[in-house]
């Protein structure tokens, strides 16, 4: 599979929006269990390099091709959805933007100096983790299935050609 299947190719990067995901939790859980170290700070330069880099360029991509293709969708509950998820790209901006902080922090600190999970970090984990979670069942229920119909063949070719083109830029 490749760019020339755009959207097989945005349901892939949900798979692996999942695992980064799953290895943020886990890492909480370990910061929690065993405190900060080697181990931790591997994983979270993986989770750092994934949402800096493949997960603002999977919303870019969604925000260039898929949500205008249906801004006048005849469902209303398909502009509905639209604008949903383009709200939640936004908090999940914000949010990234502040977790992304926390996770620097722990990755750079000290054994000593790094401290436990708090309360607040632990809950912004979450919301963070979550905001994902009620995110992707609606662009591949909604948004994906109703933007495939408005693409000819020509437009998934260069549609994924712009893809391929903005991760080599």
């Amino acid at each position: 599979m490749g760019f020339e299947q755009p959207f097989e190719m945005l349901e892939a990067c949900h798979e692996r929006v999942h695992r980064s995901l799953d290895l943020l939790r886990r890492i909480v859980a370990h910061i929690e269990a065993k405190g900060h170290d080697e181990q931790s700070r591997s994983a979270l330069g993986d989770v750092l390099r994934y949402f800096d880099i493949a997960g603002p360029l999977h919303h870019q991509d969604e925000e260039l091709h898929v949500f205008p293709a249906l801004l006048t969708h005849s469902d209303g509950l398909v502009r509905e959805a639209v604008a949903q998820l383009k709200d939640e790209h936004v908090l999940m901006y914000r949010l990234w933007s502040e977790l992304r902080q926390v996770l620097l922090h722990w990755q750079g600190a000290a054994d000593a100096d790094a401290g436990a999970v708090t309360e607040a970090e632990r809950r912004l984990a979450d919301d963070f983790v979550t905001s994902y979670e009620r995110h992707i069942p609606l662009e591949e229920a909604v948004a994906y299935p109703a933007a495939r119909d408005e693409f000819s063949a020509a437009d998934l070719a260069r549609i994924g050609a712009e893809m391929a083109t903005r991760r080599r830029g």
